[in-house]
């Protein structure tokens, strides 16, 4: 089977171990153990209590507790919608080969992450692309998805709060998505990793598997939960899907790792304290990066709303590989170029990282563009 080649992937195992100053990443700070541990209330001592653990497979679906605790992450969910997999990634890729077939219509709101076009296509879906437009503030046109979502539609994927662009669909737009999916019977993929990220009040975007009867959300501890070493992420979805996802999951996955399923549970139940801590760096660091946007003539944005990325759109006559790999080998600064994502003409910033390497990062990226021809 040949799929496409992934690339943003690429570039990050490419670069990211070889920079001084990652601003492509999108994780939130991660945590240490002994971090989650305070946050949670508890300490070394409790460590303790794994020493009695058996390295076994552990429950396959993911433990009772790990599903309840992200069941009351949703409004509607219950512990049988929930299945736990390999990080988001590994939900991403279930439900596509487990609702997917060649000759399915998939439309797939881009920029997004490219598992959601990719693995598809490989699969013989017919694949339609809906392109966000920076004018629309990278908010989808729904007369344009209208057009693209007709009867006998299978799915419709898209990424809510938006990767790389840091848009937020909010409730009512999510609410005529899921009109336009009801009536040509598809089902509505939505990767919410970045879930948990909103810039304004308690910052949690409304879970598609909440306003819709064949909604599929998929999400993990990476990104917001600032956890991505554990690897786990789950589907949160109708008994049906969680049924058909289980037949392909038994052939790549079998179970996660109870050391996983422990910390991520214990990280859920604490979950205000993790998502507030998260809070505080992803909203500092947008006005520290607001306030940098500004000041550079040769820069330009849309605002993100959500989210741990931004899109940066820069005035130089350089495709954005080689604005990033310049800027990676004089400065030790690495973002991600637009073209990994099919967006020329732009940079993608991670800005949920220790406020000082955003500062420090950005001020040779001042450095960088001031040095560049007019």
């Amino acid at each position: 089977m040949y799929i496409e080649p992934f690339g943003v992937e690429i570039w990050m195992n490419e670069w990211e171990t070889r920079c001084a100053l990652n601003l492509a990443e999108t994780c939130v700070e991660s945590l240490t153990i002994k971090e989650l541990l305070q946050l949670t209330g508890k300490n070394d001592t409790d460590l303790s209590g794994l020493l009695t653990m058996r390295m076994t497979y552990g429950a396959i679906e993911g433990s009772d507790r790990l599903r309840d605790a992200i069941a009351g992450i949703y409004d509607t969910q219950a512990r049988q919608n929930i299945i736990v997999t390999h990080g988001t990634i590994g939900a991403n890729m279930l439900v596509h080969k487990a609702l997917v077939g060649a000759g399915d219509r998939v439309v797939a709101i881009v920029p997004t992450y490219q598992q959601h076009y990719s693995i598809p296509e490989s699969i013989g879906a017919d694949v339609q692309q809906l392109q966000l437009r920076e004018n629309d503030g990278f908010l989808p046109d729904l007369d344009a998805l209208r057009d693209l979502v007709v009867p006998g539609t299978k799915l419709i994927a898209l990424t809510n709060p938006n990767n790389p662009t840091g848009a937020l669909i909010e409730r009512p737009m999510l609410e005529e998505i899921v009109q336009i999916a009801r009536a040509a019977g598809a089902w509505i993929l939505c990767d919410e990793v970045y879930r948990g990220t909103d810039q304004h009040g308690a910052g949690m975007t409304t879970s598609i598997a909440d306003l819709y009867e064949k909604g599929i959300s998929t999400a993990g501890m990476s990104k917001a939960y600032s956890l991505a070493g554990l690897r786990l992420g789950w589907i949160a979805a109708p008994q049906e899907v969680i049924e058909a996802v289980s037949i392909h999951r038994d052939y790549d996955t079998i179970s996660i790792g109870v050391i996983d399923d422990y910390f991520a549970a214990l990280a859920l139940e604490h979950r205000e304290k993790v998502l507030a801590r998260s809070q505080t760096i992803t909203r500092g660091n947008l006005s520290l990066l607001e306030d940098w946007v500004e000041k550079e003539p040769r820069i330009s944005w849309v605002k993100p709303r959500s989210g741990t990325t931004a899109l940066l759109k820069y005035d130089l006559p350089v495709s954005s590989k080689e604005f990033c790999v310049t800027l990676l080998s004089e400065t030790g600064v690495m973002f991600t170029p637009g073209s990994a994502m099919n967006m020329e003409g732009y940079v993608r910033i991670g800005y949920a990282n220790n406020p000082d390497i955003l500062k420090k990062g950005l001020a040779l990226v001042s450095d960088f563009l001031a040095r560049q021809p007019q």
